[in-house]
């Protein structure tokens, strides 16, 4: 199973590509992000989004995919505009991969640490470990996104053991 994860941005929308095989074994393929100019309006900014998740979803086929649900709580600017490239992605993969799954960044930290409060760096270690890396992805947004689409490897794996 190919496992695509996405952590949404407007500015840096991370991605990262695991691979889950039938034991569970989960390997990284790939991880990066999808960069859009800031000098560019927000319908070109967007467009270059989907172009950019299009080319991902083409050259892996992803059988899932994870992305996680919007946080802010200072800037509501900044959580618009995060909001609208996040509505593009999700629109994006739904329409391509049609299996869409969201998880809070609490559900994702509990998820790979064990603990909802756990920081940005922490969360960032356990993914390099989990996957074997040899240090922590760059940039932060593709280590996010790995961390989202390792925390829908665990919790599918979950449903799986205790679906009826």
């Amino acid at each position: 199973m190919i496992i695509l994860g996405i952590d949404p941005g407007l500015a840096t929308l991370g991605y990262g590509v695991l691979h889950k095989d039938k034991n569970g074994n989960v390997s990284a393929q790939d991880y990066g992000v999808v960069l859009t100019p800031k000098e560019e309006r927000l319908p070109v900014r967007l467009a270059m989004l989907e172009e950019g998740i299009g080319k991902i979803l083409d050259k892996f086929s992803p059988d899932e995919v994870a992305v996680e649900e919007l946080f802010f709580s200072k800037n509501v600017t900044t959580g618009i505009a995060v909001a609208h490239a996040r509505g593009v992605a999700l629109l994006t993969c739904v329409k391509r991969c049609g299996r869409l799954f969201e998880y809070t960044p609490m559900q994702i930290k509990q998820a790979l640490t064990g603990y909802g409060g756990a920081d940005k760096r922490q969360i960032q270690q356990v993914t390099a470990n989990l996957l074997h890396l040899k240090g922590i992805p760059r940039p932060d947004d593709a280590a996010d996104a790995l961390a989202v689409a390792l925390c829908h490897s665990f919790t599918s794996r979950l449903s799986a053991l205790y679906s009826i």
